[in-house]
């Protein structure tokens, strides 16, 4: 069976764990979850989407008030910033709808090419992979990428698998990130994948 059988089948509901109802939506939940839990995010969404659900209606909201909105996302006055400032430019520049190429997303504030990778597979359904830390540290263990920036492993991973997968590898790897192959101690006993991973074969296991 392969890596991605194995991990499909160890994690069958792996998916998008942010709560949105449209594009922008999670365009700003995604620029929240920076440093952040998906549950976190999800906590606070629930009551900001409240207040404002729209890049205009973000435009008009006090600086103060989304402050005091995403305070328990953290790091909430750089996140606070580029939100007012992407939100204004998807007003200005792209007729407040989310600009759907890579090339416009990293124009806005606050959108790296990760953040831009989960628009672009999330909501437009369009063939690519996000890297995060989970799936950097992941694609590193397994053997799949040596790349030593993200946009190297990002592109190791887009070799290795068909562009229909790109989706599920992101969240698989995010997943087996989250509950076994840990940062500090991997539960490599148990996981699912161990015969075929790099780095588990190199040092048996012994981290």
């Amino acid at each position: 069976m392969d890596l991605l059988t194995e991990l499909q089948n160890t994690y069958p509901d792996a998916t998008c764990e942010l709560e949105y109802g449209n594009e922008f939506e999670l365009l700003i939940s995604v620029i929240l979850s920076a440093q952040c839990t998906d549950k976190r995010v999800n906590a606070v969404t629930r009551d900001l989407f409240k207040l404002a659900d729209t890049p205009q209606a973000f435009c008009d909201m006090p600086i103060e008030q989304l402050e005091t909105a995403i305070k328990s996302c953290g790091l909430y006055k750089n996140k606070s910033a580029n939100i007012k400032a992407c939100c204004k430019d998807i007003v200005r520049k792209f007729g407040g709808r989310v600009p759907q190429t890579m090339d416009e997303l990293i124009t806005l504030a606050g959108v790296g090419r990760k953040t831009a990778n989960v628009m672009l597979s999330v909501a437009f359904g369009q063939p690519a992979i996000a890297v995060d830390t989970h799936v950097f540290r992941v694609a590193h263990r397994l053997g799949l990428s040596q790349g030593k920036t993200p946009d190297e492993v990002e592109k190791d991973l887009c070799a290795a698998f068909d562009p229909k997968d790109y989706r599920d590898v992101h969240f698989l790897l995010i997943r087996h990130g989250r509950d076994c192959c840990h940062a500090r101690k991997p539960d490599c006993e148990s996981c699912s994948v161990n015969r075929t991973c790099k780095t588990y074969i190199e040092n048996q296991g012994n981290f």
